[in-house]
């Protein structure tokens, strides 16, 4: 069938189909149809955008690149359109992501971030597709992030980001004032570093007044109060920026590109960034030394973790513990084994919870899997739940 067909049919459904003639079930169902079709129209047209992009066909609408004019044909800005291009190249490299969209089961945004990981490392595209299945979108681009670090040199990155970096604002239509900063990513969490306390100021506050915004909110207030100098004083308590390096390479003997060099929550960095960070003191750095990937935690006997344990648990969990779950504001230490009975802090048996997910722990007694990092959190009833898991056999 020719895609004008498809489209005259698809049309016809579109403009029969009422939302209120089909149950909640049937309604789930359609949505999940309709969300693969548009994956795979979207793929269609990227690959296809591709090819114009490679002819002078593009040029003859009198448009400044093969993005402008996919943009102005499309309805689209013209940074959506440039990726859509790059995507289509990339997946004619890439024939096991390509057939992956092109049978809806990753969307187009997934596609494009493992696409160009695995430009970097095309031997990180089966391990990136299959995190496509469980990991939430912040946490596949943390970890397509980490790939190409890891396929690059991150000195001349550092240099390449300095060079471009800046601050653009401007209004959109809806008449929102937008600011976006472009810089070198511990930069970035210096200056979000930097904001914590007066921003943790104003959720107290606002918590006091029976107010509940998002952190994003308090966020963008305590940006304004600072720059503006509005603050009656300076705020309480102390900047926390958590990095780890590994030994090696922060020694300088690392011998290969695998070593984590990373800011908890911005990832991977430079290592000269790490020894400017070290050399200015100013904020407060936590950096975490690790030789592989083990971080030795040690127990204690009081209810809070040590100073030490709340690092590498920082660094452990930059959001919540809870797979798909990329919330990395207020999160909660959370003991797997009850204080009041066992009376210790053990490392290895601490998580952190977002405020959500800690409430259905406490509430509805739901749980994370057996393990350490990011995992499954499930209900009761379900298997996985570490309260159901099949018993050790004796010795």
């Amino acid at each position: 069938m020719k895609l004008s067909q498809l489209r005259s049919s698809l049309s016809r459904y579109a403009g029969s189909f009422d939302p209120a003639l089909v149950s909640a079930r049937d309604a789930a169902r359609i949505r999940d149809e309709a969300s693969a079709i548009k994956t795979m129209a979207a793929a269609i047209e990227a690959r296809a955008a591709a090819r114009v992009a490679e002819t002078s066909v593009w040029r003859r609408s009198g448009q400044r690149s093969a993005a402008h004019e996919l943009a102005a044909a499309a309805g689209t800005s013209v940074a959506h359109a440039r990726d859509a291009i790059e995507t289509g190249q990339r997946l004619q490299e890439l024939p096991a992501t390509a057939d992956a969209v092109c049978r809806g089961e990753i969307s187009m945004e997934q596609a494009s971030l493992v696409a160009s990981a695995a430009d970097a490392d095309p031997d990180a595209e089966k391990r990136l597709l299959d995190a496509t299945r469980s990991a939430s979108i912040g946490e596949l681009r943390d970890t397509c992030a980490r790939v190409k670090a890891n396929a690059c040199d991150r000195e001349a990155r550092r240099q390449r980001i300095h060079e471009q970096r800046g601050i653009r604002s401007w209004v959109d239509g809806s008449g929102t004032g937008h600011l976006h900063l472009n810089d070198n990513p511990e930069r970035v969490a210096e200056i979000m570093a930097g904001l914590a306390p007066t921003r943790d100021q104003l959720f107290k506050k606002a918590r006091k007044e029976g107010r509940r915004e998002r952190s994003e909110a308090y966020a963008a207030d305590a940006l304004h109060q600072v720059v503006a100098r509005r603050t009656a004083g300076k705020a309480n308590g102390s900047t926390k920026m958590l990095v780890r390096v590994d030994l090696e390479k922060l020694v300088g003997l690392a011998t290969s590109g695998d070593e984590v060099c990373e800011i908890a929550g911005y990832g991977p960095i430079a290592v000269s960034a790490v020894h400017e960070l070290l050399e200015t003191g100013d904020p407060f750095l936590a950096a975490v030394v690790t030789k592989g990937k083990e971080v030795v935690g040690v127990a204690h006997l009081g209810r809070r973790p040590t100073a030490h344990q709340r690092s590498a648990l920082e660094w452990l969990y930059p959001t919540c513990a809870a797979e798909g779950c990329n919330s990395l504001t207020y999160l909660e230490m959370d003991h797997r084994e009850d204080w009041a009975r066992t009376k210790q802090t053990v490392f290895d048996l601490l998580d952190r919870l977002c405020p959500h997910h800690h409430d259905l722990k406490t509430r509805d007694n739901w749980a994370l899997e057996e393990g350490t990092g990011k995992r499954a959190f499930v209900p009761p009833d379900d298997p996985r739940h570490p309260r159901n898991a099949a018993p050790l056999a004796a010795a």
